[in-house]
């Protein structure tokens, strides 16, 4: 077989980084290597390189022999506490990857990197609906803005070419990654479920009403290669969601039906607080259905869907754009959701 893409996935064991290994895995004359810090199973046909983008000759020495490499999705991350640190750790792995890769392959085509909701302030407070890809910037600092100005000064002069992708909200499952919606709900339900309660919505009454939006990992990846072989594609910003919309409201009386439950009235009730406890009720019911033993405290992050679920202001995208580029994949959410509960009982993660 001769080689024609070489792609580099930094993250490969996040939810996002092992989508976008498998969507590019399944092309045609393709090589692709995961990169991560740690060890762990990678899909089929990935190859495993085990380095610590912060460690720039630990970089340097794992990659400098790769010379043709042609595509780099990067989808690592590195949470901080501060703004001012997160941009500087995650503007800091970026660079030193970009940096390693391109001068040991003059193939370097094309760098994908993923944004988010962050880039218009859904982090901080209502913003404006549909947010578009022209809006105007918030305050700095936004470790969004600085990778994205890092790589549009790195590219000047080169022949290599780059695009941001813009999600909310990613509903994928990849092993170790707690800070996940659709996982979150999933051992909320199965907890609630054991325990013989209805399926309440556990945010607030503003939040259960608001508009909402969520990208299917599956749908990120396949624009991850759109973007990566595609000129139209180059050098741009693109919001990237399943295409439609939804509230709670409507939404989270469909999802109960899916774990054959009944719902109640919407009680806000901090699930940081209420599932603190559960631990002992998790291991019960990992034994009960010979579930996989993944330690709790590594299978949700309940301060992410309290986040989410307490978010009481509209977070709609528009998505005209990408599709005018000529990326037409979308899905329909409440159809993600059963696939992706399916998913997690086929693999053993809730019964």
């Amino acid at each position: 077989m001769s080689i024609k893409n070489v792609v580099l996935i930094a993250g490969v064991h996040g939810v996002s980084g092992k989508a976008a290994a498998i969507a590019w895995s399944k092309v045609p004359n393709t090589k692709v290597y995961g990169l991560s810090r740690r060890n762990a199973d990678l899909p089929v046909g990935v190859e495993g390189i085990v380095v610590d983008l912060l460690d720039r000759a630990a970089v340097e020495a794992k990659l400098s022999a790769l010379a043709d490499v042609t595509h780099i999705v990067f989808a690592a991350y590195i949470e901080k506490a501060s703004a001012t640190e997160r941009s500087q750790v995650n503007v800091a792995i970026l660079q030193n990857l970009v940096e390693v890769v391109e001068k040991a392959s003059q193939t370097l085509q094309h760098v994908v990197f993923y944004q988010g909701g962050k880039a218009y302030g859904s982090d901080l407070g209502p913003f404006k609906t549909p947010a578009r890809e022209d809006d105007p910037r918030l305050m700095s600092p936004n470790f969004y803005y600085d990778q994205e100005d890092f790589l549009r000064r790195q590219q000047v002069g080169k022949g290599w070419h780059w695009t941001a992708l813009r999600p909310e909200a990613i509903i994928g499952y990849a092993t170790g990654n707690p800070m996940n919606l659709g996982v979150a709900i999933a051992v909320y339900a199965a907890i609630s479920k054991e325990l013989g309660i209805p399926l309440r919505f556990p945010g607030t009454p503003e939040a259960y009403r608001a508009l909402y939006q969520v990208s299917a990992a599956d749908v990120l990846a396949d624009g991850t290669v759109w973007a990566g072989r595609t000129d139209s594609a180059k050098d741009s910003i693109f919001n990237l969601t399943n295409g439609d919309q939804f509230r709670w409201q409507y939404m989270w009386p469909r999802i109960a039906k899916m774990f054959d439950m009944e719902t109640a009235e919407p009680v806000p009730m901090p699930l940081a607080s209420y599932m603190s406890d559960k631990a002992d009720l998790w291991a019960s019911i990992v034994k009960k259905y010979s579930l996989q033993d993944i330690p709790y405290n590594k299978l949700v992050a309940w301060n992410f869907a309290d986040f989410i679920f307490s978010s009481g202001f509209d977070n709609v995208s528009s998505t005209i754009k990408v599709r005018k580029a000529g990326f037409d994949g979308c899905i329909d959410s409440e159809d993600m959701f059963r696939t992706f509960f399916e998913q997690l009982r086929a693999e053993k993660v809730i019964p």
